[in-house]
């Protein structure tokens, strides 16, 4: 089969589109045929080795965590899915990834794809709406009538976690570039600040938010600062810069570490059949595409999910 891979860490230049052996299904597992996958940007700092000591790869290593197929196989132990079920799951990023034609899976992480939306446009579903719900109801413990602050919302994560969070029926406050304040907007914001015009602690000085969730890298600085906008008794948690353990005030600080969820996602993805959740994607690409598209984010090129197709 073929499949992007990386026999060292480095430069997009590393990516290479290959030949290699079609995996097989083990016990609990399913062989996938990929129909798509999406680009994070934790693919390319796993390719740049930036996360090589906390997650170590088995080089050659096979990007993509998301995954949106068709069933072709299923190994022993596996009830529940049969050959020709549309899926998508998240996959751990040590194992070989979704950027080929064929993926193993535990069959335990997938959930049934939706059946509204086109079924490559799917991977750009698992990692970042598990992301968003699970900041929001796990780390924030969210609930309706509370004012969320999302900090850095213009990209997919922060879509997701707006349209969650109005549906749960929060008070959204979203900062975001020019190039993404429509986007926002129309993922259902209350409030839109441009961060490019003031910056964001000025903006808001004097307010108070039940949550805040950073979507952006900051210092040690800005993050004190971001968390001072938490009202007391309130909630901060981060994808990104980790705040400080206990900051008073009764402010609980968590930080995001996304796992598969299967339950979650179909939850997710019932949300996306009934016309309650949008996925968004803005860009289709092929594997080919992948070395460009590394090379476009690093630079803060992309506006949206990128899905890349066999």
């Amino acid at each position: 089969m073929k499949a992007m891979r990386f026999h060292t860490y480095g430069g997009s230049d590393v990516l290479a589109l290959e030949d290699t052996d079609r995996p097989t299904a083990g016990p609990g597992e399913v062989v996938v045929k990929v129909a798509g996958t999406s680009f994070n940007y934790l693919d390319a700092a796993l390719r740049a080795g930036i996360l090589k000591d906390a997650m170590p790869l088995d080089l050659p290593h096979i990007p993509g965590v998301d995954v949106a197929g068709v069933v072709a196989e299923t190994g022993e132990g596996v009830t529940g899915w049969n050959p020709g079920d549309a899926v998508i799951a998240l996959l751990t990023p040590v194992v070989p990834g979704a950027a080929a034609e064929y993926v193993a899976v535990p069959a335990e992480s997938l959930a049934a794809a939706p059946a509204s939306i086109p079924l490559a446009d799917a991977a750009a579903l698992p990692a970042v709406g598990l992301t968003a719900r699970q900041a929001l109801f796990e780390d924030l413990d969210l609930r309706a009538g509370q004012r969320l602050l999302i900090n850095g919302a213009g990209g997919a994560v922060g879509g997701y976690a707006i349209q969650l969070a109005k549906r749960a029926g929060a008070e959204v406050t979203a900062t975001a570039s020019p190039r993404s304040a429509d986007r926002v907007r129309a993922a259902g914001a209350d409030r839109v600040v441009d961060h490019t015009e003031q910056p964001v602690i000025e903006a808001l000085k004097g307010e108070h938010f039940d949550a805040v969730l950073q979507l952006v890298r900051s210092s040690p600085e800005e993050t004190a600062a971001l968390i001072d906008l938490v009202a007391d008794g309130g909630a901060f948690t981060s994808t990104t810069t980790p705040g400080p353990d206990n900051p008073g005030r009764g402010v609980r600080v968590d930080h995001v570490y996304v796992r598969a969820d299967a339950a979650s996602l179909t939850y997710l993805v019932d949300l996306v059949d009934a016309g309650e959740l949008r996925v968004d994607v803005a860009e289709r690409l092929t594997f080919a595409d992948m070395p460009a598209l590394h090379d476009r984010a690093v630079a803060g090129g992309l506006s949206g999910k990128a899905v890349l197709t066999p």
